[in-house]
């Protein structure tokens, strides 16, 4: 066989077929699909995206399909507007239905905003489009709150404030608790104001009734905890009698952290995966249970996401949180690094222009596994394609809020048994201050 550094097969324009032909046996042929001759979605993103940008969606869908189809618990990561835009009904919403999330991390703002459609003032749709390029000096003066190309009249704030303080009074919040009890809790309050109203459930109402956690990292960057630090100024002030409410900080780490060890001990397939769109704190959040566990408690066999896409506006170049790939977060121990390669995709987009063609293409292929088990059972049907069982599994959810108490108490027990560790951690030679 001539070397392999040798091009003198190749001078005379009579290449060496067969040397062609081992030297790329492991590489992937471009072999595409007319959209004519696609029936579903699944096909189209799978066979009519073959290069340049649209190929990394076709990875991030790839890797979400055998993510899904594996059984993995997905983490989802949220930034940005999507409750006031209305996206969390449009595609977000029948995502968490699937019963496929863990839990999700956003901003407080997603948790406040999801409060208007079901006011009473504002029940027949608060919510309307603007130019991006308008006058917003004119919208000012018209008392119009802008967010990108949506609007709602200013009142809709002062209302959603007033809400949320008659909420914040009641007995119930008087109490020290985490951000996931907070915002479950008000997830209670949102259904039932939107059942009164009339209107679709919102975000907090979906996820109080799948008992999905929803954490947000910076709780006092928004105005849930605005109206919150209104009533405890009002108490300092002598205006009411009292305010107790106290978010606990320590316990809402402990318990995302609970949930990741849950997701790599004691949830068939022993793995996890996180979905974020956009950056910021709440991609942060999502990534930093496996340093907390592995690196800052000391727990053993602690590893990182087996699967990871995110979709982010952010370049690489940039240097900020936002935009750093999985890759980045491997060397960190956030992501599994023996399966990164294959498993993990970063696309530089507004996931709000694929998130529906996405999470649509994900709920077909749920269909046709459903309509294929009805013709021939489920068992037949996972041994003909084992990614059935993941896509099949129960839609009810992981009902992880349910279960934090027995959860943090097992991780608990993990941080006794690292008691040594631990201890040895306490020390070390502090200059004097």
């Amino acid at each position: 066989m001539p070397d392999e550094h040798s091009h003198s097969k190749y001078s005379n324009n009579q290449p060496d077929e067969k040397r062609v032909d081992v030297k790329h046996a492991h590489v992937k042929r471009v072999d595409v699909k007319r959209v004519d001759e696609c029936d579903t979605l699944h096909d189209l993103l799978t066979h009519c995206f073959p290069a340049f940008g649209g190929a990394f969606l076709r990875r991030i869908y790839t890797i979400l399909d055998n993510a899904i189809g594996q059984g993995c618990p997905l983490t989802l990561a949220i930034a940005g507007p999507v409750t006031v835009s209305g996206q969390h009904q449009a595609w977000l919403i029948p995502l968490l239905e699937t019963g496929w999330v863990a839990y999700l991390s956003t901003t407080d703002a997603v948790c406040y905003h999801d409060g208007h459609r079901s006011l009473d003032e504002h029940r027949e749709g608060p919510v309307f489009e603007v130019p991006i390029w308008g006058d917003d000096g004119a919208l000012r003066d018209e008392h119009t709150i802008r967010v990108t190309d949506m609007a709602f009249d200013e009142a809709v704030l002062l209302d959603q404030d007033r809400f949320l303080t008659a909420v914040l009074s009641r007995p119930e919040f008087q109490r020290q608790m985490t951000g996931t009890e907070l915002r479950y809790l008000l997830g209670a309050f949102y259904a039932a104001q939107e059942h009164t109203s009339r209107v679709r459930p919102g975000l907090l109402a979906t996820c109080h009734r799948l008992a999905i956690p929803v954490f947000v990292g910076a709780p006092g960057d928004g105005s849930v905890f605005l109206n919150s630090m209104k009533l405890w100024a009002m108490q300092k002030a002598g205006l009411i009698p009292s305010y107790k409410f106290e978010l606990d900080l320590h316990a809402e780490v402990f318990e995302a952290c609970a949930y990741h060890r849950w997701g790599l001990f004691d949830q068939d397939p022993f793995a996890l995966g996180t979905v974020i769109l956009g950056g910021g704190v709440p991609k942060n959040y999502n990534l930093q249970p496996e340093p907390a566990l592995g690196q800052v408690l000391g727990i053993p066999n602690v590893r990182g996401y087996n699967f990871d896409v995110q979709i982010v506006t952010a370049p690489v170049t940039d240097g900020s949180l936002s935009s750093c790939p999985p890759a980045e977060a491997v060397t960190w121990g956030k992501v599994d690094k023996d399966t990164y390669l294959q498993t993990t995709e970063s696309m530089q987009a507004d996931y709000s222009t694929l998130m529906p063609f996405l999470v649509k293409a994900l709920l077909e292929n749920r269909k046709r596994y459903q309509e294929r088990a009805r013709q021939i059972g489920v068992e037949q049907l996972i041994a003909e394609d084992p990614k059935a069982k993941g896509y099949l599994r129960d839609a009810a959810g992981y009902r992880l809020y349910e279960k934090r108490h027995d959860l943090c108490g097992k991780l608990t027990e993990s941080v006794k048994e690292n008691r040594e560790w631990l201890l040895e951690t306490l020390r070390y030679p502090l200059a004097r201050a």
